[in-house]
């Protein structure tokens, strides 16, 4: 199960975190669904559900001071994804570049056509 929403995650995570970063609207397997902005840092975020799993993907907060940070101040777009019943961020998108955390896929980067 975990091989398979990984690739379905590093397919459709570059997508989505372009469509996060400049629409107000998200389509994810045919759904449209709205972005939100968060209360605190006005961050855009997505929620969504792929492969049976519930995710959200949050723009990249430029004013933390890690590496991914530095990347949005820098003009990047970044986007984290975060599956949500573990609490945790699988997945980053750094201008159409996925890096997905953890396990065997540790380090794997995919450029995915755009």
């Amino acid at each position: 199960m975990l091989v398979v929403v990984t690739i379905l995650l590093r397919k459709a995570s570059s997508p989505i975190a372009r469509q996060v970063m400049s629409r107000s609207e998200v389509k994810v397997q045919g759904k449209l669904l709205p972005i939100s902005l968060t209360s605190r840092h006005q961050l855009r975020t997505l929620a969504f559900t792929m492969g049976g799993r519930e995710y959200l993907a949050v723009e990249q907060n430029a004013k933390k001071p890690s590496s991914w940070g530095q990347l949005a101040r820098e003009g990047h777009q970044v986007v984290q994804f975060k599956e949500v019943e573990t609490n945790r961020f699988v997945a980053v998108a750094v201008d159409g570049v996925v890096t997905i955390y953890g396990g065997r896929e540790r380090g794997t980067t995919a450029r995915l056509i755009r």
